[in-house]
């Protein structure tokens, strides 16, 4: 028995044997903390500048077509950038990306912070789009890489919650920080409440690019490379976390994958030897990428992408164009309300909002002053709070598969 359970570990084994070998336990628990950060700075960048507007519509002198361009930006980044993360994710690897993401992405939301004009908003919320969309993207990837099958359907799921979160969280940060009155000069910068608000959704960039320090890069994506010996050290540092033993004891001890073992031409720090061979590297992976994208143009891969694409288009316009404005319609509709107006209907706040510009000076200050009151951020929390409670009662619910079939055509 001792010599065929010798036998059985020396023979090599595929990803997903290895990553079972380990178990699930206190580095899952870990990992799965430091990918809330993350989560959180994504919602954060998308969706921190529908709060600020009420406030900042004032000290910035905003129209309606600078609000959209505003939100539109974020987004412009995110698309633009959304490929090439792509192909450095694959390159390079998950972790350099999570690290060096999320500590660009708080220094773009800290220059935000330090806009005085709209144009400066306009560019560092560019950027900040432009980078957080690598991090977000790799993450998923990250996370589904370090479970095994039984786990891993429930990444996905984890990944909303901590979405609906994020989603959440703002709202109650606004409702404590936005109302309060804070105004500072440095120079000849000026600095308010909105500012300073922010500075503080920097945080979980900041911290997510921190975390990620102290974790080591997927397994899955050093045995695509080719590099057996970091893969396999990897995972020996799972399986010592999760099962509380040394790493010696871990039963795998050789790797298999379709890719062939590059170990001994990688140096320790998992970079190729020489220059000339990681720029070739690099090169034939670009190519390989552009290769890999030729299937999706093709049957029968190409209707069944477009029906998904089409599908996922539609969900998030639906959601983004109530969900962006939603806190200007809450400060406006308060507004109105408190001002004694009789109509605050949806049509007369969409057309209040549109004709702020024709508004003279003492009912700008009025109403602005109206938009720090902490009672129109409420409905914002509530909203937020359905979704996170209506996430937690179908989370458990997806186990049974009647319902994970069904789902998305009953919600529809």
């Amino acid at each position: 028995m001792a010599n065929r359970a010798r036998d059985n570990a020396d023979e090599p084994a595929d990803f997903e044997t290895a990553i079972a070998e380990c178990g699930f336990g206190l580095f899952n628990v870990f990992i799965l903390c430091s990918a809330v950060p993350c989560l959180t700075a994504m919602v954060f960048s998308a969706s921190a500048l529908s709060y600020v507007m009420p406030s900042a519509e004032c000290d910035l002198d905003l129209s309606i077509v600078d609000k959209g361009m505003l939100h539109a930006v974020t987004y412009a980044g995110m698309i633009i950038s959304a490929v090439p993360w792509g192909f450095i994710a694959d390159t390079i690897g998950r972790r350099p990306v999570l690290i060096s993401g999320g500590w660009l992405d708080g220094f773009f939301v800290l220059c935000a912070s330090l806009s005085q004009n709209t144009a400066q908003l306009m560019a560092f919320k560019f950027f900040d789009g432009l980078i957080i969309c690598g991090p977000f993207a790799v993450v998923v990837s990250y996370l589904a890489e370090f479970h095994g099958k039984k786990h891993r359907p429930y990444i996905m799921l984890f990944v909303g919650l901590c979405v609906s979160i994020g989603s959440m969280i703002l709202p109650l940060l606004s409702y404590v920080l936005l109302p309060v009155p804070i105004l500072f000069t440095v120079s000849s910068m000026k600095f308010r409440t909105w500012q300073v608000f922010l500075a503080v959704s920097s945080a979980p960039s900041l911290l997510s690019g921190f975390l990620h320090i102290f974790l080591p890069e997927s397994p899955k994506f050093l045995m695509s490379q080719g590099n057996y010996k970091k893969a396999l050290d990897s995972l020996q540092r799972i399986y010592k976390l999760n099962k509380r033993k040394s790493k010696e004891s871990y039963p795998i001890k050789h790797l298999t994958d379709p890719t062939p073992d590059r170990s001994d031409d990688i140096d320790g720090t998992g970079r190729p030897s020489t220059l000339q061979e990681r720029f070739s590297r690099a090169k034939r992976k670009f190519i390989d990428g552009f290769k890999q994208l030729k299937p999706m143009f093709s049957s029968p891969y190409l209707a069944i992408s477009l029906q998904v694409y089409c599908l996922h288009f539609c969900q998030i316009m639906c959601v983004n164009s109530v969900r962006l404005w939603l806190p200007q319609i809450f400060a406006t509709m308060n507004a109105m309300d408190t001002l004694g107006a009789n109509d605050t209907s949806m049509c007369a706040v969409l057309e209040h909002n549109a004709n702020a510009k024709s508004m003279d000076e003492e009912e700008k200050r009025v109403e602005c002053a109206l938009h720090h009151d902490p009672d129109s951020y409420l409905n914002n929390i509530t909203v937020s709070g359905i979704g996170l409670v209506g996430f937690l009662i179908i989370f458990p619910l997806m186990r049974f598969r009647v319902v994970s079939n069904h789902i998305l055509t009953c919600t529809l």
